[in-house]
């Protein structure tokens, strides 16, 4: 049988509806206290618990999450600024966790989660007083066509790395 090759134009995919809708709806953080992280993200930005909490095990999450016996606890939390339809986070803690690196800023794979505030320093120093600690110092630059970016890395109280961060 000789292949064929059929041209169909994006109109009439689009009309036809086979074109897989998607939308981005939870970023997982795996902590070794949900609770505490929970609280964190709660108290320094804004972030508010999407219920119910979660405690969650069986064969089903082990088939799907690829973790022999995973049992999981944690919770989702609104993320600021897009209403209550917006992303979430996912903060689980597993019963049994892997070890991991040290944090860094250029160490490959998902790098960190940024928050545009209001105030970076202020930000910040409420970061450390939640038990996170500074990467860098607060800089700003002019970035050419987008605008002055005020800036810093910190991690949170687990040691993943926020960016906080201002544009005027």
């Amino acid at each position: 049988m000789r292949p064929c090759w059929v041209i169909v134009s994006l109109r009439w995919i689009t009309e036809n509806s086979l074109l897989m809708a998607i939308k981005y709806v939870h970023t997982n953080i795996v902590s070794r206290d949900w609770r505490r992280l929970a609280e964190f993200y709660i108290q320094v930005f804004d972030c508010e618990p999407v219920p119910p909490e979660r405690d969650l095990s069986g064969e089903w999450l082990a088939k799907g999450s690829g973790v022999k016996q995973a049992t999981i606890s944690g919770v989702h939390l609104r993320l600021p600024g897009y209403g209550s339809e917006g992303p979430t986070l996912e903060i689980y803690q597993y019963a049994e966790p892997e070890e991991r690196p040290t944090p860094a800023a250029n160490r490959l794979g998902i790098g960190h989660m940024a928050f545009l505030v209001e105030d970076v320093q202020e930000k910040l120093t409420q970061v450390l007083e939640a038990g996170g600690e500074a990467l860098g110092e607060v800089s700003s630059h002019e970035i050419s066509g987008v605008g002055h970016l005020t800036f810093v890395y910190a991690t949170y109280p687990e040691g993943n790395i926020l960016e906080l961060q201002k544009w005027d």
